[in-house]
């Protein structure tokens, strides 16, 4: 038996990280097993590889690789042997970040990206990926609001648009795979969106 792996995905200050505890929880109250993680993170070393990436001035290349030793090691650790029994993985980011991050707002080769991802996953996609798109600028708003800038939260409004273009492209690559989420709604109708995707998924 093999689980259902989720990821919510969008530009810093989408939203997204708030509504993954709430919604683990409506799905546990529908008894599902449900395990909550990030990207990067998700493991002991994956956190300290995560405080790097976030917190220390790099190149492209290194931040690229870097992201990718991350995830190898958390699909091993934690994605994969969650899915083996069954349950449920919410992540918090994963792959769909790399490329529109590191690929089109950092400008890496997105064969580089593509081959990396090959080789790292072992065939693992998600089955479902809640984007939450939103406007740059309301989510440059929101950001300010919230908490002090890591690395890539202090990025310009260009970065941001550069990095929705990339969520949008790998949309058009797996529309299927894909649910966008207009996370401009408030809170609640966001939830309602999130709800709908996740019971048509099933």
């Amino acid at each position: 038996m093999t689980g259902r792996f989720v990821t919510f995905e969008g530009i810093d200050g989408a939203g997204k990280s708030s509504h993954i505890e709430p919604i683990a929880a409506w799905l546990r109250g529908q008894g599902e097993r449900v395990v909550c993680t990030r990207e990067p993170g998700g493991t002991e070393l994956a956190e300290k590889l995560r405080a790097l990436v976030l917190g220390e001035a790099m190149g492209g290349i290194t931040e690229t690789l870097l992201v990718f030793a991350a995830r190898r090691d958390h699909v091993e650790r934690v994605i994969a042997p969650t899915l083996a029994r069954g349950e449920t993985v919410l992540c918090d980011r994963f792959s769909d970040a790399t490329f529109a991050y590191q690929g089109y707002g950092r400008g890496q080769s997105l064969e580089m990206l593509a081959a990396l991802e090959k080789w790292v996953h072992d065939g693992l996609q998600p089955d479902l990926t809640l984007w939450f798109d939103i406007d740059p600028q309301i989510a440059a708003e929101r950001r300010a609001q919230a908490r002090p800038a890591d690395r890539f939260e202090a990025e310009d409004r260009a970065f941001f648009e550069r990095v929705r273009a990339g969520y949008l492209a790998r949309m058009a690559a797996a529309p299927r795979r894909f649910h966008r989420i207009d996370a401009a709604q408030d809170r609640d109708d966001v939830r309602r969106q999130l709800e709908v995707a996740l019971t048509h998924d099933r």
